[in-house]
């Protein structure tokens, strides 16, 4: 998984196909029990780009989009948010896929 470098980043990268950004931190024990499915998840769903958001170093971005909780998730589509999965609990492989299933475009 990509780790965003910039705000300049993540405001080209929402413009383009296809994206999840994933909001975590190091100190969330939550965030490290999914940490071994995500390469899974990324194969399997491949026609997605996926992205790592350091929830510390970017708060501001996090306040702008009410993430509040991680491991949280939200897909952009050319400009438009298409999809969030954001809240404080703890994740399963399943509920993650289907959530990416729900994406509407």
């Amino acid at each position: 998984m990509q780790q965003l470098q910039s705000i300049d980043e993540y405001k080209q990268i929402i413009e383009g196909e296809k994206v999840i950004f994933m909001f975590s931190a190091d100190w969330c024990p939550d965030c490290r029990v999914i940490e071994p499915i995500l390469p899974e998840l990324e194969q399997e769903n491949n026609d997605f780009t996926f992205y790592y958001v350091d929830r510390d170093k970017y708060i501001d971005l996090c306040i702008e989009l009410n993430v509040f909780g991680i491991p949280s998730f939200i897909a952009f589509h050319e400009g438009k948010e298409v999809g969030r999965y954001v809240n404080k609990e703890r994740k399963t492989k399943e509920q993650i896929q289907d959530f990416i299933n729900s994406i509407s475009l």
